[in-house]
C-alpha cells in the first residue's frame, strides 16, 4: 500500500493525527468525522452515501455527493493527495491497519483469542489494552460513530479487560487488580462479570464482607434499573462466598484450569434487518432461572433457502445472547452445502471444537466416535454456545452435540433436519423470505430511510425482483450506495425482465448476473475464475496466481467485487464467497471461459500453492532432501517467505486451502501435484501434532504415488504415511508402510530412501523396545549415508547408534559415537540435531556414574530444545535430567525436574507423563 508509513491516527480517545512526529491539525469537527470513518477501513472504499451520514446525520446538504468531494479536497490538502483513492466503490485512505490504533486494536484482540497459550493470550491483551486512551471519536461530534462504531469498541474493550482480569486472577494477582475493577464496576454497574472478578478479587484478598456488598449493589441496580435478577452463575458464586467455599480462595481460575474460554463467533451482519419474530421465537428457547437450555436447536428454511438469511439470523442472535453463555462460544462452517462437493466431514469439525478447547493435537483420540465422546466430556457441566452452519444433514451435526444440558446448540440448513428434531428434541424454527416490511427495512438500514421513502414505487420492484432474498437485496444495496446520484427506479428498470416473476432462487441468480454484468471486464474474469479456486478462501496472492495477473492489480479487482457485495473479507486480506455466488462464478466460468483457460487456471493456483509450500516446508526443515519440481505456470508468483516464522504463520493460515488443495489435486487427476502438496505438508502437520489431517493427505499421496510411473514417489509416499501413523500410534500399520518403502526404495536402487526408511524402522522398534534390531536398523542407515556421502544422514545415524549402544550397555562407545555426531551437525550447522545429541551424550554420561556431567548435558538440550520451540524434547530433557539428579541423591532437584516437565507431557499425552507422576507421588510421600 503506498503512503508515508509514519501517518498516524489515533481514534480510542481523543482523535489525534501525526504525520512523521508532528501533528496534522484538523480543525473542523466534520473533518475529523470524515478522517475516522475512513481510517477504520484502510486501503478500502467507502462509500458517499455512508460518508455523508456520518458526517451530517440526518440533516444532509442538498447536494451530499458534492459536499462530501469538498471535505475529502481539504483533508487531502491536510494528509497528501495521493493518501486519498477514489474508486468506483467511494474513497479509500490509503494507509496500513498497524497505523491506526481502533484497527490495530482489534487485530490484537482477535489474536488473542485465538491463541491457546494463556501467556501469549495475556501479552496480546495487553498490548491491545495499552492503546486505549478514554472514549473513542473524542472531538469527531458524529452521531454516526457515537451510536454506529463506539459502542461495538467500547463493548470490545471491556471484554478484553474482563479477560485479561481473568488472566490476572489464575496467576494470584487479585490485589493488584481491586483497583481497577472497584472502578470499573462503578463506572458499568449493571455488568455481571466484572462484578464477578471483582468478588473474587475481594473474597481472595480476604475482604469477604465487601465481595458480598459488591454483589448486593449490582442486584440492587439490576432491580431498580431492569426489573431483572443476576444470572444463575453470579448467584452460584455469591453462594460459594457466602459458604466460605475454600475452592474459590485458589489463585486459579476453574474455565483456565479446564482449558481455554473459546471465542470463535464471527462478526455478526453490521446492517441487520428485521426478523423479529425468529428472534423472538429463539429468545424464547433461553432457559428461565435455574432451566438448563434444550440439547439443540435447529434453524432450517423452506424451499428456496439458500440466500434467505439464516447464517446472518444465527449469528446476529448469537451475539445477542453471548454473555448468556460464560464458558465461550464455538462454532464451524460445516459447509454441507459448498459447490464443490467438499463438505466437512464430522471429525474434521469435531476435532476443530477439541483444538479450540485446549486439547492437544496429540491428545486426540483416533476415531469419530472417540473424539465426539471426548468433546462430550469437555462440554459437560459448562455453559457454553455453539453455531453449527451449514449443516448437511443430522448424521453431519450428531458428533458435535453435547451430552448433558446446559450448553445450546444453534444449526443452521437447508435441510429441514427431521431426524434431529425427532431423536433430539430439537426445536425448528423456520424462516421464509423476508416480509415486504423486512425488506424494505433492510434497503432503508443501507441507503437511508429519505431515498428509500422518496421511491415507494422502484423499492416494491426491486424487492419483488430481489424475491425478498436478503443475499440478493444486500448486492442491489451496494450498487444503490455506490452510485448515490442515480434514482432508484432506473436501478429497478435494470433488474426487470419481460419474462415475469422468476421463482426465488432463478430470480437471485438474475441479481447476481445484474451485479455481475457491472464489472470490469478484469474483476470479471477474476470473479469467474475464483469460483475454481478450491477453497474455503484465498489471500490476494493466491488469487493474483489464479488469474495469473500481478498483485497489486488483484487487489484492486479483489477491492471491486467486495464493494459488489460478489466477494467478502472476512478476514483482513482472505476472500471468500457466499456458496450460492461460488457457484455461481463456477458457472459462469464453465460458460465463458474454454476449457483450456480453466484447467490452466487450475494448474496456476496448484503450482501456487505447491512452490509456496515447497519453499516454507525447507525453512522449516533446511536438512530434508529436497524433491524435483516442475517450474511454475507462466503466471504464478509464489509468495516470498524468508524465515521459520514466516513459513509457519504462511501454513497456520493456509492451512485449510491446502488441505483443500490436496483434494482438487486429487479430482483433477494431477498425481504428482497429489503427492508433492503432500510432502510439503508433512512437517507442518508433525510439529503441530495434526495427525489425522497428515494421514488423510499422506494416504491421498500414496494412491496418486501409485498410480504414476516413479516408484521415488511411491516410496516417499508409503514412508510419509508411515510417520502419519506412527504420530497416530497406529504401529502395525506404521510398520507395514515402512516395509513398503523399503522394497520399494530397493527396487528403485535408491540408497538414501532405504537409509531413511532404515532410520524410520530403527525408531519404530525402538519405541516397542526391540532395541537391538532398532541400532542394527540404524546401523545399515549408517552405512548408506556413508557411502553416498549423506552428511546430515550420517550425523543423525551416528546419534542414533549412540543412543541404543547406551540403552544396551555400552556408555563408553555411546559417547565416542555421539561426539562424531556432534562434531559434524557443529560444522554443518544443524542446531536442531544438535540438541538432540546433548540429549543423548547426558544419557550415556549418566550411565557412567557422571551425574554432575550429566545433568550438564540434559539441561543444555533442554534450553536449545526450548529456543527452537520443541516443548516435546525439551519434557523429554526435562525428566532425563531429575533422573540424575535422583540417581545422584539430589532429590529436591529431582523434584524440581520432574515437576517443570509434567504439564508438557500432560498436555502431549506422552507416554512418560504416568511414570514422572508416579515419580512425584513417591516423592511426596517420603518423610
Amino acid at each position: 500500500m503506498s503512503g508515508d508509513s509514519n501517518l498516524t491516527i489515533r481514534l480510542l480517545g481523543p482523535l489525534d493525527v501525526s504525520m512523521g512526529g508532528h501533528t496534522v491539525p484538523l480543525t473542523s469537527a466534520r473533518l475529523r468525522t470524515l478522517l475516522a470513518v475512513l481510517a477504520l477501513a484502510p486501503g478500502r472504499p467507502v462509500s458517499v452515501d455512508r460518508l455523508a451520514t456520518a458526517i451530517w446525520d440526518e440533516d444532509l446538504p442538498a447536494n451530499a455527493r458534492r459536499a462530501v468531494q469538498l471535505y475529502v479536497t481539504r483533508l487531502r490538502g491536510a494528509l497528501g493527495a495521493d493518501r486519498i483513492r477514489t474508486e468506483p466503490a467511494g474513497y479509500a485512505l490509503m494507509i496500513e491497519p498497524e497505523q491506526v490504533d481502533a484497527v490495530r486494536f482489534g487485530q490484537l484482540l482477535d489474536a488473542a483469542a485465538t491463541v491457546p497459550d494463556t501467556t501469549v493470550e495475556r501479552a496480546r491483551l495487553g498490548e491491545a489494552l495499552a492503546l486505549w486512551r478514554g472514549a473513542p471519536f473524542e472531538g469527531a461530534r458524529s452521531a454516526w460513530l457515537e451510536s454506529v462504531d463506539a459502542p461495538g469498541l467500547v463493548e470490545r474493550h471491556l471484554t478484553a479487560v474482563e479477560r485479561r482480569a481473568e488472566l490476572e486472577l489464575a496467576q494470584g494477582r487479585h490485589e493488584e487488580l481491586i483497583p481497577q475493577l472497584s472502578r470499573l464496576t462503578a463506572q458499568h454497574p449493571t455488568r455481571e462479570r466484572l462484578c464477578a472478578l471483582l468478588m473474587q478479587a475481594l473474597f481472595r484478598a480476604g475482604r469477604r464482607s465487601d465481595a458480598l456488598n459488591a454483589y448486593q449493589r449490582l442486584r440492587q441496580v439490576l432491580d431498580d434499573e431492569l426489573g431483572l435478577e443476576p444470572e444463575p452463575a453470579l448467584r452460584e458464586l455469591h453462594r460459594r462466598i457466602l459458604t466460605e467455599d475454600s475452592a474459590l480462595a485458589e489463585p486459579v481460575d476453574s474455565r483456565l484450569a479446564d482449558g481455554p474460554v473459546p471465542r470463535q463467533m464471527p462478526p455478526g451482519v453490521a446492517d441487520f434487518a428485521g426478523r423479529s419474530e425468529a428472534l423472538d421465537r429463539l429468545d424464547a428457547l433461553l432457559p428461565d432461572t435455574g432451566t438448563p437450555e434444550p440439547a439443540a436447536v435447529v434453524i432450517s428454511a423452506v424451499i428456496g433457502t439458500a440466500g434467505v438469511g439464516k447464517t446472518a439470523l444465527a449469528l446476529h442472535w448469537a451475539h445477542r445472547v453471548a454473555n448468556r453463555f460464560p464458558d465461550g462460544q464455538l462454532y464451524v462452517n460445516l459447509r454441507g452445502f459448498d459447490h464443490s462437493g467438499r463438505f466437512m466431514d464430522a471429525g474434521e469439525a469435531v476435532r476443530g471444537f477439541l483444538h479450540a478447547l485446549g486439547v492437544p493435537p496429540q491428545r486426540i483420540p483416533p476415531g469419530l466416535e472417540a473424539q465426539a465422546a471426548m468433546f462430550r466430556s469437555l462440554v459437560a457441566g459448562k455453559r457454553i454456545l455453539i453455531l453449527l452452519d451449514n449443516a448437511r444433514d443430522a448424521e453431519q451435526v450428531r458428533p458435535l452435540l453435547p451430552g448433558a444440558p446446559g450448553s445450546l446448540v444453534v444449526v443452521t440448513s437447508r435441510s429441514q433436519l427431521s431426524g434431529l428434531v425427532a431423536a433430539k428434541a430439537a426445536v425448528p424454527v423456520t424462516i421464509d423470505l423476508l416480509t415486504y416490511t423486512e425488506a424494505r427495512q433492510l434497503l432503508s438500514t443501507r441507503l437511508g430511510a429519505g431515498r428509500v421513502a422518496a421511491e415507494p414505487e422502484a423499492v416494491d420492484d426491486i424487492v419483488n425482483r430481489c424475491a425478498q432474498l436478503p443475499l440478493a437485496l444486500a448486492i442491489v444495496a451496494a450498487r444503490a450506495a455506490t452510485y448515490p446520484e442515480f434514482p432508484l427506479s432506473a436501478l429497478a428498470a435494470e433488474l426487470r425482465e419481460p419474462a415475469g416473476r422468476l421463482d426465488a432462487l432463478a430470480n437471485v441468480r438474475e441479481v447476481f448476473s445484474w451485479s455481475y454484468r457491472t464489472l470490469s471486464p478484469q474483476a470479471a474474469r477474476l470473479f469467474r475464475l475464483l469460483g475454481l479456486h478450491p477453497g474455503p478462501d484465498t489471500s490476494a496472492a493466491g488469487a493474483a496466481s489464479l488469474a495469473a495477473l500481478p498483485p497489486r492489480l488483484t487487489r484492486g479487482l479483489l477491492a471491486e467485487l467486495t464493494g459488489a457485495h460478489l466477494l467478502f473479507e472476512h478476514h483482513p486480506g482472505r476472500y471468500t464467497f457466499h456458496d450460492l455466488l461460488r457457484a455461481y462464478a463456477a458457472d459462469l466460468a464453465a460458460e465463458t471461459d474454454p476449457e483450456a483457460e480453466r484447467q490452466a487456471a487450475v494448474l496456476r493456483v496448484l503450482d501456487h500453492y505447491l512452490h509456496t509450500a515447497y519453499t516454507a516446508a525447507r525453512l522449516l526443515y533446511s536438512a530434508r532432501d529436497p524433491i524435483d519440481l516442475a517450474p511454475a505456470q507462466p503466471g504464478v508468483v509464489p509468495e516470498s517467505l524468508d524465515s521459520v516464522e514466516q513459513a509457519m504463520e504462511w501454513f497456520v493460515a493456509e492451512h485449510t486451502v491446502l488441505l483443500a488443495a490436496v483434494d482438487r489435486a486429487v479430482a483433477a487427476e494431477l498425481d504428482t501435484h497429489t503427492w508433492q502438496l503432500a510432502w510439503t505438508l508433512t512437517d507442518f502437520l508433525d510439529r503441530n501434532g495434526y495427525g489425522h489431517d497428515w494421514a488423510a493427505v499422506a494416504g491421498a499421496a500414496v494412491a496418486a504415488a501409485e498410480r504414476s510411473a516413479s516408484i521415488g514417489a511411491q516410496a516417499r509416499a508409503h514412508r510419509f504415511f508411515a510417520r502419519a501413523l506412527y504420530q497416530l500410534r497406529r504401529l502395525d500399520d506404521t510398520n507395514r508402510h515402512m516395509r513398503l518403502a523399503l522394497a520399494l526404495c530397493e527396487r528403485d536402487g535408491d540408497p538414501v530412501g532405504q537409509a531413511h526408511t532404515h532410520h524410520a524402522l530403527a525408531s519404530l522398534l525402538g519405541r516397542q523396545g526391540e532395541r537391538t534390531a532398532a541400532l542394527e536398523h540404524v546401523k545399515t542407515a549408517l552405512r548408506l549415508y556413508t557411502e553416498v556421502g549423506h552428511r546430515h544422514g550420517q550425523a543423525a545415524a551416528l546419534n542414533a547408534i549412540g543412543w541404543y549402544r547406551a540403552q544396551l550397555g555400552e556408555p563408553q562407545q555411546a559417547l565416542v559415537d555421539c561426539q562424531r555426531s556432534l562434531a559434524l551437525l557443529e560444522e554443518l550447522g544443524d542446531y536442531a540435531g544438535a540438541a538432540d545429541v546433548w540429549d543423548s551424550i547426558g544419557f550415556a554420561q549418566h550411565q557412567l556414574g557422571r551425574y554432575a556431567e550429566a545433568i550438564a548435558c540434559f539441561e543444555r538440550s533442554a534450553q536449545m530444545h526450548e529456543e527452537i520451540g520443541d516443548r516435546r524434547f525439551a519434557a523429554e530433557n526435562l525428566v532425563h535430567k531429575g533422573d540424575a539428579h535422583h540417581a545422584a541423591g539430589e532429590h529436591d532437584a529431582a523434584h524440581e525436574a520432574w515437576r517443570r516437565a509434567l504439564p508438557i507431557l500432560e498436555e502431549l499425552d506422552h507416554p512418560d507423563a504416568q511414570l514422572v507422576r508416579a515419580n512425584l507421588k513417591l516423592r511426596a510421600d517420603q518423610p
